[in-house]
């Protein structure tokens, strides 16, 4: 498996995981009453399975796109080593008009 694949599946398990966690947390403090609505419910699990699947997408999303962006390079130097321009102050004659 490449790199590449390899930290997509990291990624997608790794946002499941948060959105399993985050769905349960959700129902536990019944936060808005979806606790009360999944528990109270006989087919209350497939609201929490919609829940964790597509929670699970953009928790997964997301960390794919965090963990792509951690791997640029940055070719900035750094230290503050940067050649800096010298400021010549140049004077500006304004002309204002009176007011009537």
């Amino acid at each position: 498996m490449t790199q590449l694949v390899s930290l997509y599946v990291r990624s997608v398990a790794t946002g499941f995981a948060v959105a399993a966690v985050f769905a349960a947390g959700l129902v536990w403090f019944d936060v808005a009453g979806i606790g009360h609505l999944i528990l109270g419910s006989d087919i209350g699990w497939v609201a929490a399975a919609m829940l964790v699947v597509f929670n699970g997408i953009v928790f997964s999303a997301v960390q794919f796109a965090i963990a792509i962006m951690g791997l640029a390079e940055d070719d900035a130097p750094r230290g503050g080593l940067r050649d800096h321009a010298e400021l010549i102050p140049i004077r500006v004659e304004v002309v204002a008009k009176k007011r009537r």
